[in-house]
């Protein structure tokens, strides 16, 4: 069996899809003045993919969020299994530990993988990507170049194919392909750091702001922990072997999932969070400019309704007033 064969039918309808909003944007940037052949104007147009499919992906991530809601009201049920089975190693305990882990899950309907479903979902876009700039940068024995699986044509992907970032930097090439191209080497570095930095900011931001003290308390926390540091690994992999177009795609992508977090932790935060107790304070202050608070006999606080202004009393005229009189 042709694995590459496989992997590229298995990739031809999302390679097709790329190629379409990629031609869309960079059809939109010439119309408005771009050079067509610069590299500033491919990485527009794979901004612009970018913004695509995230907000496409908008759907799947408030279902992730809903699901991290519930995976968090099972903490304790989940702890209680484990306690449960804590310190037996015998195959029987930990089949029946897995057993009912798996049926505390099925019962409420929560999946401790769906936090990774949207990364998930972007790979084959990184990889359909990836094969849409190999396929246009390179070059047959003739001199021309192959045309993509739909509207990338052969001049469009001879285009894509030898665009270069300021004249010096081929979005095709990465720091292992670039012989020695110093500001391939450059470019790749800098959006290595600020993809770690980016992504170290929204993974912090949820563990020191958006985790309740029982998430704290639990494996998951401890796993997020690791990632914390993993992750720049990932990248510096990732900065080592993609091509700088596909590295533009996913440094815009982490910006997008960081901007996205802080809203969800701002306006939707985990309860009992300290992301939900500064959410309160600031909705209590809000209050407070809209009206008065009193404080209860047991500690809380009363929301009084502003006494409204009284009308004023509009004055009546002379001809007004002997008429009302008969």
């Amino acid at each position: 069996m042709d694995i590459g064969g496989f992997f590229n039918t298995l990739l031809w309808p999302i390679k097709w899809v790329i190629e379409a909003i990629l031609v869309a944007f960079h059809t939109l940037w010439t119309a408005i003045g771009l050079d067509p052949d610069a590299g500033l104007t491919w990485v527009l147009s794979i901004v612009g993919l970018v913004l695509v499919v995230r907000a496409a992906l908008i759907p799947i991530f408030v279902r992730q969020i809903k699901s991290q809601r519930r995976m968090l009201e099972v903490a304790p049920q989940l702890k209680k299994i484990q306690d449960k089975y804590k310190g037996k190693k015998d195959q029987f305990s930990r089949e029946a530990m897995s057993r009912e882990t798996m049926e505390l899950y099925k019962r409420t309907g929560t999946n401790p993988l769906s936090s990774c479903l949207p990364l998930l979902l972007q790979m084959p876009i990184f990889f359909g990507l990836f094969s849409v700039l190999s396929n246009a940068q390179h070059v047959n024995a003739d001199g021309s170049r192959n045309p993509g699986v739909g509207l990338l044509t052969p001049e469009l992907s001879e285009s894509f194919g030898t665009s270069s970032l300021f004249g010096i930097a081929p979005l095709h090439l990465a720091i292992s392909t670039a012989d020695g191209n110093v500001a391939v080497i450059v470019i790749a570095v800098i959006m290595v750091i600020l993809m770690t930095g980016s992504q170290f900011i929204t993974q912090l931001q949820i563990m020191s702001k958006n985790q309740s003290a029982e998430m704290k308390a639990s494996p998951m926390y401890r796993q997020q922990r690791v990632l914390l540091y993993l992750l720049p690994l990932v990248f510096a992999f990732s900065g080592f072997t993609f091509p700088l177009g596909v590295m533009f795609y996913w440094l815009v992508s982490n910006f997008w999932t960081m901007g996205q977090q802080f809203l969800v932790i701002r306006n939707m935060p985990t309860p009992g969070s300290e992301a939900a107790l500064a959410r309160e304070a600031r909705l209590a202050k809000r209050q407070q400019r809209k009206g008065i608070v009193e404080e209860t006999p047991d500690g809380g606080t009363l929301m009084v309704e502003e006494p409204k202004k009284p009308q004023r009393q509009q004055p009546v005229g002379k001809n007004r007033s002997k008429k009302k009189k008969k």
